[in-house]
């Protein structure tokens, strides 16, 4: 590879090279704001473009590709690459959804199959795993990772890399991974995207960067660099990022794109005068390939014929961008991804459908019972109400970036109950009310329908583009009338279970007590409807769990269950004035991370430990006895955390560490078994060293973040 790489870019003219660094967008999808075109080619046949995204089916790809193979002067094969979220023709639920499954793989396995449906559409490269921490449901791309935990988020970066790369990325079942956005875009300030962010390197280090080295570990092929400035400089030219960081400490050798125009974007930022220095400081800045931004192509031979960037910097990127199409195999064949033939035989198969239910199912949280769930014969109702707008709504249910993915595909919430429960209930639909309309509505219909029905269910929420990129909000309660339907519908006296479909946390105060049973459904993907039946019908028993807290209103953001202690906790003395609250609002969560209810129950017991002191080489065993105390089989999410007692710097009052999925029959009991070491408990200290401190460690273990049992270890020198 070296060789036929060494001696390909001896051939290469400066311009050739500095258009392996070129990336332009095709038309199927608009990802950022639209840029000029590639003069219908004439780009590709001049050898000025390296890589093209938005451009998705294999017949597409393989006429572009044929262009830069034949007809340009060294047929330097194109690299693909598109927005595989969640899915690329089988559309799997939105990754915050995933992560509430705890299921890694479950995760892995979706992120193969997105990898194996792009392939055959002629993709080669996939922008995801996002792996930003988002503490602020306010921010729209929330939706997109895996919540705010770093542990949780470090190991589903890990799963997603392993599954669209594979174990090679030779073969055509595989996709190059991206980990993006380096980095701390999830802390955008006040929930806005596309914000400023500005954090300590503490904090930086010890929540935002370690997802980021996981998928680093796991051999992701290329890293993204974020739109937001950190600390006053721009992500995309920011050095301790890049340079710092990602090459020099982490040793990365991977290709470092920048987002979508976002090399353009310095001179909105106030960091070039324009364009041509903007090039020249994300060149200096080690970035390798400039997204839609037509800097480095108008840009960058000029600069580095001036001598204000290397040569030896372009020769290193475009020695890695060359790479990494060797290793897809595009050298040997740069139409082994365009074949028709066999992306018709792989999208959306049933197994793949198979597997996309499994996951939307796993992905359902129950958050609310009072014993309405499950709708079972014996349980004497025959008339359902399903009501609400989201409850026919197919387009919604795929979320945001959903790729390839048709509404025509999608099985709705109306479909699936229809299917699950047609043959033996009288089911009634009514819209009720548009998901946002500003205006009064007529519930009228709902209310009549309600009243002839023994069970509501209300499916309410989000539009499915209600979350994502640019879809940021000030008020996360239910838009439009929702919450007024709801209130009608509760008059009526019937049981109210209350489905939502959304890609964030919301404000669901009202909801939470006065409705028989809710489940947080998020956006599911084309198996949602299947896949809710399965839970309501006590098919599969829920096992989701929350992997970002729900606040109890928007005054509380960002709340997050990982906090720092104040010097006046409230817990200490809640009846004393010079506390750390809030005078009009509980300081507590409505719903905890990691929280989340089965149809049967947990009980925790003889929680313990193998040793109560360790020096730091020891390793430490913590054993808990989990029973099922329900009458069904069920699976339950095991959660282990840590806190650091008294540290050099301020330690969070709890931290995930470790987590098992268990399945117990009914009356069993299981002992869970965590393995532990002094490595679990380090921490990036004020030295700037990851370290670990004499002292006692409180460890926690339970079904969420708040009902926990506890025991302690003292570490030693």
């Amino acid at each position: 590879m070296k060789k036929f790489i060494s001696e390909l870019m001896v051939k290469m003219t400066l311009e050739e090279k500095v258009g392996q660094m070129h990336q332009i967008a095709g038309n199927d999808a608009v990802t950022g704001p639209l840029n000029p075109s590639s003069n219908d080619g004439e780009d590709l046949r001049k050898g000025l473009v390296g890589s093209m995204l938005n451009v998705v089916g294999a017949d597409k790809t393989y006429k572009y590709q044929k262009i830069a193979v034949e007809e340009s002067r060294l047929g330097i094969p194109l690299i693909f690459g598109h927005d595989v979220i969640h899915g690329c023709k089988t559309i799997f639920p939105i990754p915050l959804a995933e992560s509430c499954s705890w299921d890694l793989d479950i995760i892995e396995r979706s992120a193969q199959i997105a990898a194996y449906e792009a392939s055959a559409m002629g993709l080669h490269w996939t922008f995801a795993p996002m792996v930003d921490i988002a503490r602020d449901p306010r921010w729209g791309r929330i939706s997109e990772g895996a919540g705010e935990d770093t542990y949780l988020a470090a190991k589903i970066a890990e799963a997603r890399v392993k599954g669209f790369q594979g174990d090679d990325l030779g073969s055509l079942n595989t996709v190059a991974a991206c980990a993006k956005h380096f980095a701390a875009y999830g802390a955008s300030e006040a929930g806005r995207d596309y914000n400023q962010v500005d954090i300590s390197e503490n904090s930086l280090r010890n929540i935002y960067l370690p997802p980021f080295k996981a998928a680093l570990d796991a051999g992701v092929a290329s890293f993204m660099n974020a739109f937001n400035v950190l600390n006053g400089i721009p992500s995309t030219i920011n050095e301790l990022l890049v340079k710092s960081i990602l090459k020099a400490e982490w040793k990365f050798a991977g290709i470092v794109v920048s987002d979508y125009n976002s090399i353009g974007e310095l001179v909105q930022h106030g960091v070039a005068k324009d364009k041509m220095e903007s090039a020249e400081l994300a060149a200096n800045a080690l970035c390798d390939m400039d997204m839609a931004g037509y800097c480095f192509r108008d840009h960058l031979v000029e600069l580095v014929r001036e001598g204000k960037v290397a040569e030896s910097i372009i020769d290193t990127a475009v020695e890695k961008i060359l790479i990494l199409k060797y290793r897809l195999g595009l050298f040997d064949d740069p139409y082994r991804f365009s074949k028709p033939n066999r992306e018709n035989e792989l999208l959306l198969n049933k197994g793949h459908r198979d597997s996309a239910r499994d996951c939307a199912r796993k992905s359902i949280v129950l958050l609310k019972n009072n014993g309405v769930l499950p709708l079972t014969r014996n349980s004497g109702i025959k008339k359902i109400a399903l009501i609400g707008p989201l409850a026919e709504s197919k387009y919604d249910m795929l979320g945001s970036w959903y790729c390839a993915g048709d509404e025509n595909d999608v099985v709705s919430f109306y479909e699936g109950m229809k299917n699950r429960f047609g043959k033996d209930y009288e089911i009634n639909y009514s819209e009720g009310c548009e998901i946002d309309s500003p205006d009064e509505e007529d519930f009228s219909e709902a209310i009549n329908l309600a009243e002839q029905s023994e069970i509501i269910f209300v499916y309410v929420g989000e539009a499915g583009l209600m979350s994502g990129e640019a879809s940021c909000r000030t008020d996360i309660s239910l838009p439009g009338n929702q919450l007024s339907l709801l209130k009608e519908l509760k008059k009526t006296g019937k049981p109210l279970v209350v489905v939502l479909s959304n890609g964030r946390p919301l404000e669901i105060n009202w909801i939470s007590e006065n409705v028989d049973a809710i489940l947080e459904t998020w956006f599911l993907g084309v198996e949602a409807g299947n896949a809710l039946a399965d839970i309501i019908s006590g098919d599969f028993n829920p096992s989701g769990k929350l992997t970002v807290t729900f606040p109890r209103n928007v005054g509380q953001i960002p709340i997050y269950y990982n906090h720092l202690n104040t010097g006046r906790p409230l817990h200490e003395n809640p009846t004393e004035h010079y506390r750390s609250r809030y005078l009009d609002s509980s300081i507590e969560s409505l719903f905890p991370f990691g929280f989340g209810l089965s149809y049967t129950k947990f009980e925790y017991s003889n929680f313990s430990l193998s040793k109560n002191k360790i020096a730091f080489s020891d390793e430490l065993i913590a054993e808990v006895d989990v029973k099922n105390i329900g009458d069904i089989a069920g699976e339950e999410i095991v959660q282990l955390y840590i806190h650091d007692k008294v540290a050099t710097i301020s330690r969070p009052v709890k931290e995930l560490k470790a987590f098992k999925k268990i399945y117990l029959a009914a009356g069993e009991t299981k002992k869970v078994e965590f393995n532990l070491s002094a490595e679990d408990f380090k921490y990036y200290d004020k030295n700037k060293e990851w370290n670990i401190e004499p002292g006692t460690i409180e460890i926690f273990v339970g079904p969420n973040s708040v009902e926990l049992l506890m025991q302690k270890v003292e570490i030693t020198n």
